[in-house]
């Protein structure tokens, strides 16, 4: 059997991750394959508990290093019990953000030592590496015009609360590894309409995965 396909998505909140995810699940499920959606942190029972803890706003006292150990233990999790098997047996799957988040947010982010988050990234995923990282680019201004309308709707988290500094850190780590990884990782800048970018996600899957 042939393995299925690992995708992963990343970019800052409020890049519009969520919804390009769905319209190409809905693409590749016409095209008669099987998707399965999986989100960092979460994805298990204990990788949901991290998550918790993690974007609880009652947490800010979180130590940088306790953070990154808690994004790695919910990713050692899910990468054994869910992404390995489920590439096994064929079946794609696309995850709402992977180890690229941690290098992003807590070496360029927060500034641990990238080398270091590598290596931590490393012992979490083994060989699990995604087959195409799609990593989406909002304007600072549209960024924050939806950042807002979620946070009016009561759903704010630790990382929603940070700094305009560390939001541009973080982006800037994004664009770093995708000139390091030009194979593997592709930056799509999000347009003014949803299907516009799903266009562009969908031609690069087609061509470089099928």
């Amino acid at each position: 059997m042939r393995a299925g396909k690992f995708i992963t998505f990343e970019g800052i909140d409020g890049s519009g991750k969520t919804t390009q995810i769905r319209y190409l699940a809905d693409y590749l499920e016409s095209r008669g394959f099987e998707i399965v959606l999986l989100r960092e942190p979460g994805g298990t029972e204990i990788g949901e508990e991290i998550r918790r803890i993690l974007l609880d706003m009652r947490n800010q006292g979180m130590t940088m290093e306790a953070e990154l150990f808690l994004f790695e233990a919910a990713r050692a999790q899910l990468v054994r019990t869910v992404i390995r098997p489920t590439l096994e047996r064929g079946i794609w799957v696309i995850s709402d953000r992977f180890h690229d988040s941690s290098v992003a947010y807590q070496g360029y982010g927060r500034g641990l030592p990238v080398d270091m988050v590598q290596s931590l990234n490393k012992w979490a995923i083994g060989e699990t590496q995604p087959d195409l990282t799609i990593v989406l680019e909002l304007s600072m201004e549209a960024r924050n015009m939806r950042l807002e309308r979620r946070q009016d709707s009561g759903h704010k988290d630790r990382f929603d609360v940070e700094s305009q500094a560390f939001k541009q850190r973080v982006c800037s780590g994004f664009r770093a590894i995708a000139q390091e990884e030009p194979d593997r990782v592709i930056v799509i800048e999000s347009q003014d309409g949803k299907e516009e970018t799903a266009k562009l996600i969908r031609e690069q899957v087609r061509r470089n995965l099928l």
